[in-house]
């Protein structure tokens, strides 16, 4: 077995990926690929937080975008049982309606339900503002093993 295989069968208490991306929709794309590939690294189930992630990620990038600034990623995993999925932009003022706040869109809307489906995959989300410039939309998911 090589040192890479080994490393990622170890159990860890927590295990963390960070990375800047650019404000667009390649940028959108690979965070919702490189969450799969990490989750998957780390044996961890993707399909719910690869969506959670494309819709946090999109909204950094149609919403918090800011010319010239990137957007972060952060996946945090704690005792291999809990996934915190952290989106920040630079838009600290353009603050999306927080849990329970969402409303559905018109039947024939064709955008606006991204944070319902959040709303529906994850266990807790919400948002915190700051620091100045920054908002940071969040998501947990709970595995149980």
């Amino acid at each position: 077995m090589n040192p890479e295989i080994a490393l990622s069968q170890r159990p860890l208490a927590t295990r963390a990926f960070t990375v800047l991306l650019s404000p667009t929709r390649r940028g959108a794309r690979l965070a919702r690929l490189l969450t799969v590939a990490h989750l998957d690294l780390w044996g961890l189930p993707t399909g719910s937080a690869a969506h959670i992630v494309a819709e946090l990620a999109t909204n950094a990038t149609v919403h918090g975008r800011v010319p010239g600034r990137d957007f972060r990623l952060e996946l945090t995993v704690r005792n291999d049982s809990l996934l915190r999925i952290e989106v920040s932009d630079t838009r600290g003022e353009c603050v999306p309606p927080g849990p329970g706040a969402v409303k559905p869109p018109a039947d024939d809307a064709e955008t606006g339900r991204g944070l319902l489906i959040v709303d529906a995959l994850a266990d807790h989300w919400g948002v915190t503002p700051g620091p100045v410039p920054r908002k940071t939309v969040w998501a947990e998911i709970s595995f149980v093993r």
